[in-house]
């Protein structure tokens, strides 16, 4: 019997996005995160890969650590097996958007096959393990942390497209100075939610 925490899942969906916002909360995957935002198009197609990403390994890693690795005692292996859930998630998502949306698959480039070392996807599937939600809550947390990453990224490349043609900015501070500057104050706005929605 799983010990699962009393948390709406409602509650537990809306937190995941604003107030424990895996990206503007906890800091994870800001590398794609920073480097994907500077074009819209790429920022949606991404977001939409890391949502479907955390979601689907949320899901599929729950099962794997309550039907497979604590029946067997085999605990020690959860990071090797849920590294391996995730490429192989990644690995047919990356197949079906290049058979698909090639011009999307070019131009997220790298970053696609990247999101399988992506610290915000462990993340969420320790933080499941580590709060011992029950299959709902997991599913419902992964697809809430996801939605939270990509209305972060969709957040930044729309305040990017708005500074690049912004010529009050000093060139000190154009590019990578501006874009971390931004990210501070997304982060100070999102936690200005916290009051409201927490995730235990």
């Amino acid at each position: 019997m799983i010990d699962a925490p009393s948390v709406g899942l409602l509650s537990l969906f809306l937190a995941s996005i604003l107030t424990s916002n895996v990206l503007l909360a906890n800091f994870l995957g800001t590398c794609s995160f920073i480097s994907i935002s500077k074009d819209f198009k790429s920022s949606m197609g991404l977001g939409v890969a890391v949502t479907l990403v955390i979601g689907i390994t949320a899901a599929v890693c729950w099962a794997v650590l309550y039907f497979i690795i604590q029946p067997l005692g085999i605990e020690y292996l959860s990071f090797i097996i849920f590294i391996i859930v995730i490429a192989g998630v990644v690995q047919m998502l990356e197949m079906i958007i290049d058979r698909f949306s090639p011009a999307l698959y070019l131009a997220l480039g790298i970053f696609l096959p990247l999101i399988t070392v992506n610290c915000a996807v462990l993340g969420v599937i320790l933080f499941m393990q580590i709060r011992k939600y029950s299959f709902p809550q997991a599913v419902i947390f992964g697809f809430g942390s996801g939605a939270g990453w990509w209305l972060a990224i969709m957040l930044l490349a729309s305040i990017r497209k708005k500074l690049d043609s912004n010529n009050a900015i000093p060139a000190g501070l154009k590019g990578t100075g501006i874009t971390l500057i931004t990210i501070g104050f997304m982060a100070m706005a999102f936690v200005g939610f916290s009051g409201m929605i927490a995730v235990q």
